[in-house]
This record gives structure tokens, sequence and C-alpha cells, in this order.
């Protein structure tokens, strides 16, 4: 990682449990041949603020973890698109023969839900407000990703639940 290593590393240090049922789940969570592979990236904001998150469930729950830098895999992201576009990160949960059995991101649904709805009323990139209104949807989303850390519990109850359905 050569850009943003400090906030990743921020991110990951400041990584609290939002409650003790979910500590545990993680903690015991055993799925016999699941791997975790991420495409990312360490230029992207969501990167940064998600993948040290799913790196803290990964070792809780002893899941092998895998990450592909996503200039280098533009074949597999493009296997991987999130509205039509190259959204990072992408988490991927693999089974023993390799076949996707569990997908999370780019963001957590709540905090992707002003992008998703942005795609759907504005599908004119050549729009003349196209730009302006992505700057609201992104405005929007930084709110609620907020400041602390507080969205962390989001990702945990995601792939918790995509965990539980393996």
């Amino acid at each position: 990682m050569t850009r943003n290593q400090e906030q990743l590393q921020q991110w990951y240090n400041q990584f609290t449990w939002p409650d003790e049922n979910s500590r545990t789940f993680f903690a015991n969570c055993r799925v016999p041949g699941i791997r975790c592979v991420i495409i990312a990236a360490d230029w992207c904001g969501d990167v940064v603020r998600n993948v040290p998150v799913v790196f803290r469930l990964m070792e809780a729950a002893g899941i092998p973890t895998e990450v592909l830098i996503m200039e280098d895999h533009l074949d597999t992201m493009d296997q991987f698109l999130t509205l039509g576009g190259r959204s990072i990160p992408v988490v991927l949960f693999l089974d023993a023969e390799g076949g996707v059995v569990g997908r999370w991101g780019p963001r957590p649904t709540y905090v992707q839900e002003p992008m998703v709805a942005f795609k759907a009323a504005n599908p004119d990139r050549e729009a003349p407000d196209y730009q302006d209104n992505l700057a609201v949807a992104r405005q929007e989303i930084m709110r609620r990703y907020g400041t602390d850390t507080s969205y962390q519990r989001l990702i945990v109850e995601e792939v918790k639940d995509i965990l539980q359905g393996i």
C-alpha cells in the first residue's frame, strides 16, 4: 500500500465490536473451506474506511483473506460490477472450489442508498446536471458514513448475515 496507509491503519485501530453477540459470532464462526477475496485499491476512500472492518471480522473468524489490487485484476473486477461500474471494495466469499458463495460491498447498504437512487434517476452521464447530482449523492454518502466508527456496525451485521447464509 502506497497511499492512505495511515488512514487505513487508523480505521483498523479504531474498530470496536458493536456488541458482545457479534464478537462471539465471529469468534465462533467456522465455515470450512471458505476464504475471502477483496478487490481494492489504496486510492479509494471506501476501501480505506471499510476494508479495515472486514479485516477485523475475517481475523476473528479465522477466514483466510487475500487482497487483489483492482488495476492489476480488471478482468476479475469486471465480473463484479456494482450498478454497472467498478466500485470498490468488493468482498467475495469463495468456497473450496473457488465458487462465489457470498458478496459484500462497496459500502454498507444504508450508506450506498444515495448512490443507488442517483444511478436510477440519472442514467445519462452526459446530462448537464449529472455532475451536480453526483456531488449531492456523494455528500449524502459522506453524511451517512459520519465522522466516527458507528457505520462499522452496519458492515458487521451485513457480513454476519452473509456468513450465516453460507
